[in-house]
């Protein structure tokens, strides 16, 4: 089943409303772990399985599927981004990481918080560059394109998977996220 490319786009935009809140509670458990203080493992355990879960396995792959189009229908828009799905490919590495440390430390592994922290803010970081980079640029060129030429999307392999924390369901693996959300959200 086809998508509207532009609704596909809001969805895009909704996500990464979505993972930047997500972003901010890793961060402040990054904050307390730096401020030599012992974060809650077990909803920073939640906070990459989610990211993991959804926006590595769902929300990257949608946005490969429209860069593709981008580069197969307008070439002259494209130039210059060849770097998208490894961008892709290197979050989702670091974010496998990150969720590896965490792991081993709820199964009361030694990680060395200095590690720890580093590796946390590296993650932050960098997807928080790349999505202010693909709202600004990317998107912007998605969105020319559209306004020429609307087409619909193959999405279907991704359609009825929904966001674990932020749809009107809630998986019960992610309550303590949601649970964590500021008030304005949950």
């Amino acid at each position: 089943m086809d998508t509207d490319a532009r609704e596909l786009m809001a969805e895009l935009r909704e996500d990464h409303r979505n993972m930047s809140i997500i972003l901010d509670l890793l961060a402040d458990l990054v904050e307390e772990m730096a401020e030599d203080e012992d974060p809650d493992f077990e909803l920073f355990d939640e906070i990459m399985r989610y990211m993991t879960v959804y926006p590595d396995a769902v929300h990257h792959p949608k946005e490969d599927v429209v860069y593709e189009q981008l580069r197969e229908r307008r070439p002259d828009l494209s130039e210059d981004l060849n770097h998208v799905p490894d961008e892709h490919l290197e979050i989702a590495r670091l974010g496998g990481l990150l969720r590896d440390e965490v792991e081993a430390i709820i199964a009361g592994a030694a990680v060395r918080r200095e590690k720890m922290i580093e590796d946390s803010s590296s993650y932050v970081t960098y997807l928080r560059r790349h999505m202010r980079w693909e709202e600004e640029d990317l998107f912007s060129r998605i969105d020319l394109m559209l306004e020429a030429e609307p087409y619909r999307v193959d999405v279907s392999e991704y359609q009825n998977i929904k966001d674990p924390v932020f749809e009107l369901e809630v998986e019960a693996a992610f309550k303590r996220l949601l649970a964590s959300l500021p008030n304005t959200i949950a």
